[in-house]
């Protein structure tokens, strides 16, 4: 489905990003991956080229404009062109209270959700409105639709991804450049699985374990939608926002588990690392 096409992806070394890597390999496209970790962008471009993919990467902070124009100029000059460009690095703050997180790490949110959206979408349209035609992919996440308490950093990026994204379609809809926002849903990746909660609301984060075995995807599900959603099949469709939750999936994981637990089977037990961070308030 992407023979020949060269895709960018920020944050495609790990989790979402670095299975949308490996499902772009294989619909046949060459794969640049970003992130600001020299040892993990080596690795990913070991194991993408291991499955005959035409692969690099660059170390990249997306909040700095330069790291994302440098990426930029790297993935023309290594592969040759940029068809597809998908801005998924995202990170998020730790759950509890928003005036309890300390500052810097409500400032790390909105420089790589924000920031790094913003930098990946300059860049890409830049290119993309030269030459006539690409394909600006932006993840969205759980927020975007309205506030979330307790997780207000993420959300509030995912808002303003959601808001940007339709409205940069919008402007540029008779361009030839396709501007797509992608919600892959609840995806089981270390950012579910690894959390850091404010001192004092632990027991708050219980239910994820749930929510995790209702309704966690692995990486490769959400991975094979974006492969759709860079495809020629959605030439022309500007605007598109793409869920890959829905109210089928919804269903069948809240039946999947009132099922189990009617019949008493065995429950997978969902481990979560919690790390505790003291509050950032008297």
């Amino acid at each position: 489905m992407l023979k020949n096409r060269v895709a960018i992806i920020t944050g495609g070394t790990r989790g979402l990003g670095f299975g949308i890597a490996k499902a772009f390999v294989q619909a046949g496209a060459k794969v640049f991956v970003a992130s600001r970790s020299a040892d993990s962008v080596e690795q990913s471009i070991s194991v993408l080229r291991s499955m005959g993919g035409e692969v690099d990467g660059k170390v990249c902070d997306v909040g700095s404009l330069s790291d994302v124009e440098d990426i930029s100029l790297r993935a023309v000059k290594q592969l040759g062109k940029i068809d597809i460009w998908v801005n998924n690095a995202g990170i998020s703050a730790p759950y509890g209270p928003t005036i309890h997180i300390p500052y810097e790490e409500i400032l790390k949110v909105i420089q790589t959700n924000i920031l790094g959206t913003y930098h990946g979408s300059l860049v890409a349209m830049r290119y993309f409105l030269k030459q006539g035609q690409g394909k600006l992919i932006n993840v969205s996440g759980r927020g975007d639709k309205g506030p979330v308490p307790l997780q207000n950093a993420y959300a509030s990026s995912k808002s303003w991804v959601h808001s940007f994204t339709l409205a940069l379609a919008d402007e540029y809809k008779n361009s030839g450049v396709g501007v797509y926002l992608f919600r892959p849903g609840i995806v089981d990746t270390d950012m579910l699985r690894k959390v850091e909660v404010i001192e004092g609301y632990q027991s708050r984060i219980e239910p994820l374990k749930t929510v995790i075995r209702m309704w966690g995807n692995k990486p490769e599900v959400p991975a094979m939608k974006a492969v759709w959603l860079a495809s020629h099949a959605t030439d022309g469709k500007t605007g598109l926002v793409v869920n890959v939750f829905n109210p089928r999936l919804m269903f069948w994981g809240l039946f999947r588990e009132t099922l189990g637990r009617i019949l008493r089977r065995d429950i997978e037990q969902i481990e979560i690392a919690v790390n505790t961070i003291e509050p950032d308030i008297n």
